[in-house]
């Protein structure tokens, strides 16, 4: 059986996946017809049900939870890797509701944990994220939330962080902070979604077993990026939450989804979220 398949070019993405789409595991029979693109776009694809499996933010997830369940296998959590807000001249930390923001995509789990942290900030504006450090050079805002490498790069072009998304959702919680996940189309059946979902854990296995096999394809796609901000993206984004959500990374998804609605800042969603 052919499935779809999208994901980003970031490195924790291609990291994951590069075993199960260039056959180097037991797929099971299933194969993959993938494609590469920015998280905001992957999102707006799954808000039309267009894909079998994809990666898609937790934000976006609530808006097309009706059409897709979250698998165990693939997810961005964690501790420490959160969005931050950076800007180019420090501004006063009380009037960040009336600062122009650069954010990379309105359903970015990014964008949901600056909603919920500064919901009176209405002025934004969306960049593709590798765009919004040379935005807030250009002087085009005053403030910008940066997601993925961007974390590594920022301080080398003279830019300063304001918050932490990430501390503040810990802080709050002290749960892992969840960003991306994979979903798998509900209208795959359940069989073969399972099938997805170990898969997807094998290619992971095999890429920590043996991560030279991935260079290659991680490199090519990872946007001019040096290897040891690659390799700290991989270790960042890759880790036990990726393998299996287990218990604390369903908690932390559930706490994020009950904040998120008591706010209004996403709809109610169906009773049933994840594939098992």
């Amino acid at each position: 059986m052919k499935l779809t398949l999208g994901f980003s070019p970031c490195p924790n993405d291609t990291f994951i996946f590069d075993a199960m789409v260039h056959g180097r595991i037991d797929t099971e029979g299933l194969e993959f017809d993938y494609f590469l693109a920015d998280v905001e776009e992957l999102n707006k694809r799954a808000f039309a049900s267009e894909v079998d499996i994809t990666k898609i933010s937790f934000h976006a997830y609530a808006y097309a939870a009706n059409d897709y369940l979250l698998l165990d296998s693939g997810s961005a959590l964690g501790y420490r890797n959160g969005p931050l807000l950076i800007c180019k001249q420090m501004p006063d930390i009380s009037k960040i509701n009336d600062l122009h923001i650069a954010i990379p995509g309105r359903y970015t789990t990014a964008n949901l944990l600056f909603s919920m942290a500064w919901p009176g900030a209405k002025n934004k504006t969306e960049y593709l994220f590798s765009d919004i450090e040379e935005a807030l050079i250009r002087g085009e805002a005053d403030a910008g939330i940066i997601i993925h490498e961007s974390r590594f790069t920022y301080q080398k072009k003279g830019l300063h962080k304001i918050s932490d998304l990430g501390d503040y959702w810990e802080c709050l919680t002290g749960l892992p902070v969840p960003l991306g996940t994979i979903v798998i189309n509900r209208r795959v059946p359940e069989e073969i979604a399972l099938k997805v979902n170990r898969v997807i854990q094998r290619s992971i296995d095999y890429a920590h077993h043996d991560s030279l096999a991935s260079y290659k394809f991680v490199a090519e796609n990872a946007r001019e990026m040096d290897s040891d901000v690659m390799n700290k993206h991989i270790k960042l984004y890759v880790n036990k939450y990726s393998l299996d959500l287990g218990e604390k990374g369903r908690k932390a998804i559930m706490e994020l989804f009950r904040r998120a609605r008591e706010q209004g800042v996403i709809p109610q969603l169906p009773e049933r979220i994840f594939l098992a």
